[in-house]
């Protein structure tokens, strides 16, 4: 469940929107992912324009570009890398740094490309983060 403490702050910076756009809906509905969860809640109700900006990178609102964009395309990129079909980029991986969402477990990856990536691969990284609100307090700096 998304904290207090989160929504606050996205409220607090003019992000959160009560209504949930529906052409977000319908293409976050189009991965297969639960209505439920942390990542659809959040992608379907705070916005910052295309991208969020924190620590010093940019993390995609989904939702914009999986309607405005060939977000598909990097899904294909990640799963083409190696990444299992769970995972779905936050990021566009410049720098061959990036975070991934696992849709089934809920958990969030940061990999980078090279021995990290091999590792993690090899089963010897786990996510980081448990869930995607625990990566939300850390990307924004609420921890």
């Amino acid at each position: 469940m998304l904290s207090e403490k989160l929504i606050n702050h996205c409220k607090t910076k003019g992000w959160w929107f009560d209504d949930a756009s529906e052409d977000y809906r319908q293409a976050l509905l189009g991965l297969g992912l639960p209505m439920d969860s942390d990542f659809v809640r959040f992608f379907l109700h705070a916005e910052d324009g295309p991208t969020f900006l924190s620590r010093h990178v940019e993390m995609y609102q989904v939702g914009w570009f999986l309607v405005n964009s060939s977000y598909l395309g990097s899904i294909k990129a990640a799963h083409e890398m190696g990444l299992p079909e769970a995972y779905l980029p936050l990021d566009g991986f410049h720098s061959e740094h990036g975070f991934f969402y696992n849709r089934d477990t809920g958990e969030v990856l940061e990999l980078e490309a090279g021995p990290l990536l091999v590792d993690f691969l090899a089963g010897k990284v786990k996510p980081q983060w448990p869930d995607f609100n625990a990566f939300l307090e850390w990307y924004f700096e609420l921890d």
